[in-house]
């Protein structure tokens, strides 16, 4: 395996703070980097050879993903080693601040649509319908992969994201992140879904951030029996909200390190972001 390690999902950005679950206002990605010059140092203390970047999000105030997409974009026009992904919103209500990330989304640099049902919004919401149409199929002409949050239960659940691939996976190349997310997640991608896409001509890839410790054994072993999926996975971070550490030896534990490994680590990336 190439020694180097490339990143195929961390973000860029400050997020104010926010009183979660009935708590009072705290500000959890504290690892989180405010400037180009601060992203550009972690990578190169963790020895990250490349890096696909987006807007950090996660607190239900519409602007403060959206107003990072500069920043994501300067990551990447800045330094070689970056791509960016823009943000984007399934939500009708974020019709016009879509205008504005789509009009970026031609820029040098840019490799990637990011959106996530987290803050609002679902896949079969008819409110939703025209701005997912239309970031699936931008991606599909600009030839973008869109990154699409998953996680149990709800409207980011593999159940309810499956849709999105099912409809546009044909045209449009669609990154799950968290293999799925959690638990059942993993259950439902590994134990079928992911292989029946795949088998259906579906472009659809994954990354590793967030598995629980089982999962990435699982895959490779499935991947080995199947002898297909080794090209879908990418080794990610997920950084500020999962950690280089962690992430990079649960995946290395799991594919070894021969060409199963330098797959997740290196080639993947290159296909799918160059």
């Amino acid at each position: 395996m190439s020694p180097a390690h490339l990143d195929a999902h961390r973000h860029i950005g400050v997020l104010p703070e926010f009183p979660f679950y009935g708590g009072p206002p705290v500000r959890a990605d504290v690892t989180a980097k405010a400037t180009v010059e601060e992203f550009i140092a972690t990578l190169d203390d963790e020895g990250t050879e490349r890096a696909l970047v987006l807007p950090n999000y996660g607190v239900p105030i519409p602007d403060a993903a959206f107003d990072l997409n500069p920043l994501a974009l300067e990551a990447a026009q800045k330094d070689d080693r970056v791509r960016c992904g823009l943000w984007v919103s399934p939500k009708a209500s974020d019709a016009q601040r879509n205008d504005a990330a789509l009009a970026l989304a031609t820029e040098d640099g840019v490799k990637a649509l990011k959106t996530s049902f987290l803050l609002g919004g679902a896949p079969t919401d008819p409110d939703c319908a025209e701005q997912l149409d239309r970031i699936f199929t931008t991606a599909a002409a600009l030839d973008l992969v869109v990154h699409v949050h998953t996680s149990p239960g709800a409207a980011s659940d593999v159940d309810q994201v499956g849709h999105l691939v099912d409809r546009y996976g044909d045209d449009t190349k669609i990154h799950l992140v968290h293999l799925g997310g959690g638990m059942s997640g993993h259950m439902k991608l590994i134990g079928g879904r992911l292989f029946d896409w795949i088998e259906a001509g579906k472009k659809v890839y994954t990354d590793t951030s967030w598995t629980i410790g089982f999962a990435p054994l699982w895959l490779v072993d499935e991947i080995t029996r199947r002898g297909i999926g080794h090209d879908r996975i990418l080794f990610a971070t997920d950084a500020p909200w999962g950690d280089f550490a962690g992430e990079h030896a649960r995946l290395a534990a799991a594919a070894g390190d021969g060409e199963l490994a330098d797959h997740f680590f290196h080639r993947n990336f290159e296909a799918l972001y160059g």
